[in-house]
C-alpha cells in the first residue's frame, strides 16, 4: 500500500451509515475531476467528504489535502489558505494564483475544499484555473449550493433515513454514549422515544447530535415530549427566533416547510443558560481552534467573568454546541452563524471585535518576547495556527486603532516571513506604515519586516532600500536592537548580492557598537580568532548536541544579536576563512542552545555542515546537515529545509553514495519548487551543488543518478525529507 501523504483532519467521533453515498462518491472521484456535495447546513457534508477522501487517498501519489474555508471572512484569504493546504510556501514575487497553478501542474492529488458556500464566485474562478492547468488534480467541495464551475458534478446529500434503516437511531445512541459512557436506550420505551425523536428531526445529523446532547438535562422520553410539543406547534411568522433561524435555511435547496434544523438550533439555544448563550455569541469572533485561555481573553466582560467563561464553555461542550479535542475547542460553522446573529441582535459586534483584536495583539506581543526562549517552537506554531485570527485582528485594528495595528504588524511579521506568509507580512507592514505616522521601534520593526519579506522574495533592491532606512532610523533613535536588525537585513542582502566582505565589516562593527559585555562567541571571541588564525577548527566541539561547559554563566542574547552574529558566520565562510567561521558557528550554536533559539541555531548547523564539507569532512557535514534539517522541520521552514537538503546531498555524494545523494538532491529540488526561490541560497552554494552532482554521477553513472533524482523529486516532500533524515537512506 502506498504511504499516505497530505493532510486530512482526524475523525473524532463515529461515522454512521452513508454506504450508498460513499459508493456514489467513490465513482465520482474516479470519473469526475470536480465533485461538489450540496445540501443544507448540518446534513453531514463535511463528515461524508472526509470519509470519502480518506478512502480515496491511496489513489493519489501526491496525497489528499484539506482546506477548511468556513473561517474565512474575506476572499483575499482564499489563495493563502489553499496554498497552505497543499504545502506551498511561495517566496517569489509572482501572482499567488500563478504560483499555485505551477505548484499543482505536475501533481496527482485530491484537494478538498470544505464549506465553500460563502465564497462561491472566487472559489469557482480559482478552481477553473487550477483544473485547467493541473491535469492530475481532483477536487471535492462541500457547499450549500453548486459553485457553477464548468465540469462540476453536484451530488445532493440527503439526511439519514429514519424509516426502515437504523442509521439515524444509531447516530443518536452513539452520541448519547459519547457524552456519557453509562447512558443508553435500555429503559422501557427509550428506544421507541429515540426513534420518534429521529423521525421528528428528519434524520438531519446535526439536529440529532444536538438533541442527544440534551439528554443530560432530560430523559429520552421527556426529550421526545418536548421536541414533539415544539415541532407540533405552528411557527409564528413574527417570532424573532424563528426569523433568525430562517436565515440558516437555503430555500433554493429545501422547501420552506423544512424548518427542522432551524428549530432544533433554536431549541438548543433555549436550553442554554443566559451566560452560555452570551458565550455562544462572543465565541463566533474566533476563526480558528482555541483554548480556554483564549476564550477567556476574547469573551470576558460584563456578567461573563473569567470563571463564568470556563463554566459556560463546558456547558456548551456538554450540549455539542462547541466541540472539544484535547485542550482545543471549535464551533461548527452552522452554529457559528446562529451565534453571529445573536451577537448582532445584542449590539455587541464592535465590542467583541475590540476584545478579539486586543487578545491577538497580546498574543503577538508574547510571541515576539518569547522568540528567544524555550518556547520558541511553540510560539512559532501558535502564530502559524492562528493565522486567520491574527489577520482578522489586524484588519480590525487598521480600521479602528492604527497605533496598535502598527505594533502588531511589526511583531508578527518575522514569524509570518519564517512561516512562508511573505505576501501577508509584506502587505500588512506596508498598510500599517501607510495608515498613519509611526515613530520609534515600531517604525523600525515595520520597515525591517518589509525588507526581510522583500529579501526572501528575491527583491534585493527593495531589501537594500529598507536596510538603509532601518539603519538610519535606528541610529537616530539610538536603538541598539534596531541597529542589529538593520545590519542583519543589510548583511544578508549583501551576501545574496555576492558582497561578503562588506557584510562582515558591517556586522562586526555593529556588534562592537552594541556590545555591553562580551558574550560567548561574540565579537571579542571573533576578533581573537581573526588575530590568531592558528588552531584548526575541531569538529568535536561543534557536533550536534555538544555541550557548552560553563555556558550557564553567559548572558542570553537577543534574537537580533544572534542573527547579526549569523551574518558574520556566513560572511567568513563565503570569504574562505573556514577555521574562523567554524569556531564562530560553534560558539553561536552554543549561545542559541542556551537561549532556546532554534531558528538561528539551525542555520548555525547549516554553516557547520558547509564548513565541514569544504574542509573535506563529509561524515561530520552530513551529521550537521541532518541536525539542521530536524530543526527546520520542527519550525516548518521550507526554505531552510531546501538549503539543508542541498548540503546533505553534497555530503552524501562526497562519501561516494551517488544514488542516495541523487535522491536527496531530488527531494531538495521539490522543496525549492515549493518556495520558488530564484537564487537557491547565497552565491557560494552554486559550486557546491555542481560538485555534488558531478561526484554523484561519477559514482553511479548518469542513468542511475537520473532514476534516483527523479524518485526524490517525485516523492511527497514530507516522505522524502523523512527518508533523508535517516543516515541509512535506501533506494
Amino acid at each position: 500500500m502506498m504511504t499516505k501523504v497530505g493532510f486530512l483532519p482526524e475523525e473524532t467521533s463515529s461515522f454512521v451509515g452513508r454506504r450508498a453515498e460513499l459508493a456514489r462518491l467513490e465513482t465520482a472521484l474516479v470519473t469526475r475531476r470536480m465533485t461538489t456535495l450540496i445540501g443544507p447546513g448540518g446534513v453531514g457534508k463535511t463528515r461524508l467528504a472526509l470519509r470519502a477522501a480518506r478512502a480515496a487517498a491511496d489513489r493519489y501519489p501526491d496525497g489528499a489535502w484539506w482546506a477548511d474555508l468556513s473561517p474565512l471572512y474575506d476572499d483575499a484569504l482564499l489563495l493563502p489558505t489553499v496554498s497552505d493546504a497543499v504545502g506551498l510556501a511561495d517566496h517569489t514575487l509572482r501572482m499567488p494564483v500563478e504560483a499555485l497553478c505551477e505548484w499543482l501542474s505536475d501533481k496527482r492529488l485530491l484537494l478538498v475544499l470544505d464549506s465553500a458556500e460563502h465564497l462561491r464566485a472566487p472559489c469557482s474562478h480559482l478552481l477553473a484555473e487550477l483544473l485547467t492547468t493541473s491535469p492530475g488534480l481532483t477536487v471535492l467541495v462541500t457547499s450549500r449550493q453548486p459553485l457553477g464551475t464548468r465540469g462540476e458534478h453536484a451530488v445532493r446529500i440527503q439526511p439519514l433515513p429514519v424509516d426502515g434503516a437504523p442509521d439515524a437511531l444509531q447516530l443518536f445512541e452513539d452520541r448519547l454514549r459519547a457524552s456519557d459512557p453509562h447512558a443508553g436506550l435500555d429503559a422501557p420505551g427509550d428506544r421507541a422515544a429515540a426513534a420518534d425523536i429521529c423521525r421528528r428531526l428528519e434524520g438531519i445529523p446535526l439536529a440529532i447530535e444536538l438533541a442527544a446532547a440534551g439528554i443530560g438535562r432530560h430523559t429520552v422520553a421527556q426529550l421526545a415530549t418536548r421536541i414533539g410539543t415544539r415541532f407540533d406547534s405552528p411557527v409564528d411568522a413574527e417570532d424573532l427566533t424563528a426569523s433568525r433561524l430562517d436565515l440558516l435555511a437555503d430555500d433554493s435547496l429545501w422547501p420552506r416547510r423544512h424548518r427542522t434544523l432551524r428549530t432544533t438550533i433554536g431549541w438548543s439555544h433555549e436550553l442554554c443558560t443566559p451566560l452560555e448563550r452570551l458565550l455562544w455569541a462572543r465565541l463566533t469572533l474566533l476563526r480558528t481552534d482555541f483554548d480556554e485561555e483564549t476564550a477567556r481573553e476574547v469573551c470576558t466582560g460584563g456578567p461573563l467573568t473569567p470563571h463564568e467563561v470556563d463554566r459556560a464553555l463546558q456547558g456548551l461542550v456538554a450540549q455539542s454546541v462547541v466541540q472539544r479535542d484535547g485542550t482545543r475547542y471549535r464551533m461548527l460553522d452552522t452554529l457559528r452563524e446562529y451565534g453571529r446573529m445573536w451577537l448582532a441582535e445584542l449590539g455587541e459586534e464592535r465590542a467583541a471585535a475590540d476584545r478579539h483584536a486586543r487578545s491577538f495583539l497580546g498574543l503577538a506581543r508574547r510571541a515576539h518576547e518569547g522568540w528567544t526562549g524555550p518556547d520558541q517552537i511553540t510560539w512559532y506554531h501558535t502564530v502559524a495556527d492562528t493565522h486567520l485570527d491574527l489577520c482578522a485582528a489586524l484588519d480590525h485594528l487598521l480600521a479602528h486603532d492604527v497605533a496598535d495595528a502598527q505594533e502588531m504588524a511589526g511583531r508578527v511579521g518575522f514569524f509570518w516571513a519564517c512561516c512562508g506568509h511573505l505576501s501577508e507580512a509584506r502587505g500588512y507592514a506596508q498598510r500599517a506604515l501607510e495608515a498613519g505616522p509611526v515613530e520609534g521601534p515600531h517604525r523600525t520593526r515595520l520597515q525591517w519586516v518589509l525588507g526581510v519579506a522583500a529579501l526572501l522574495q528575491g527583491d534585493f533592491a527593495t531589501a537594500e532600500k529598507y536596510g538603509a532606512l532601518c539603519t538610519a532610523i535606528a541610529l537616530y533613535d539610538h536603538d541598539d536592537e534596531g541597529m542589529l536588525g538593520a545590519t542583519y537585513l543589510s548583511g544578508l542582502t549583501q551576501l545574496m548580492n555576492g558582497e561578503p566582505a562588506a557584510a562582515l565589516e558591517a556586522a562586526e562593527r555593529v556588534l562592537r557598537m552594541t556590545e555591553t559585555a562580551p558574550p560567548d562567541g561574540g565579537p571579542a571571541e571573533q576578533r581573537g580568532i581573526a588575530a590568531s588564525g592558528s588552531a584548526a577548527f575541531e569538529p568535536t566541539t561543534s557536533e550536534p548536541g555538544a555541550s557548552d561547559p560553563g555556558g550557564d554563566a553567559s548572558p542570553v542574547e537577543s534574537a537580533h544579536r544572534l542573527r547579526c552574529r549569523l551574518i558574520t558566520v556566513f560572511a567568513l565562510t563565503a570569504l574562505g576563512r573556514l577555521t574562523e567561521s567554524g569556531r564562530a558557528a560553534a560558539a553561536l550554536r552554543r549561545s542559541c542552545e542556551r537561549g532556546g533559539e532554534h531558528w538561528t541555531r539551525s542555520y548555525a548547523d547549516y554553516q557547520l555542515a558547509l564548513i565541514a564539507l569544504l574542509q573535506g569532512r563529509p561524515e561530520a557535514s552530513a551529521a550537521h546537515a541532518r541536525a539542521m534539517l530536524a530543526g527546520k522541520h520542527r519550525l516548518r521552514d521550507s526554505f531552510g529545509i531546501a538549503l539543508g537538503l542541498d548540503i546533505l546531498a553534497a555530503a552524501i555524494a562526497a562519501q561516494g553514495a551517488g544514488a542516495q545523494a541523487a535522491r536527496v538532491y531530488g527531494t531538495g529540488h521539490a522543496y525549492w519548487r515549493m518556495v520558488g526561490h530564484p537564487q537557491r541560497g547565497t552565491p557560494e552554494l552554486g559550486p557546491v551543488r555542481e560538485t555534488c552532482e558531478l561526484q554523484a554521477r561519477a559514482a553511479v553513472g548518469d542513468e542511475a543518478y537520473q532514476r534516483a533524482f527523479e524518485r526524490g523529486q517525485a516523492d511527497n516532500a514530507e516522505v522524502g525529507l523523512a527518508a533523508a533524515l535517516h543516515s541509512d537512506l535506501q533506494l
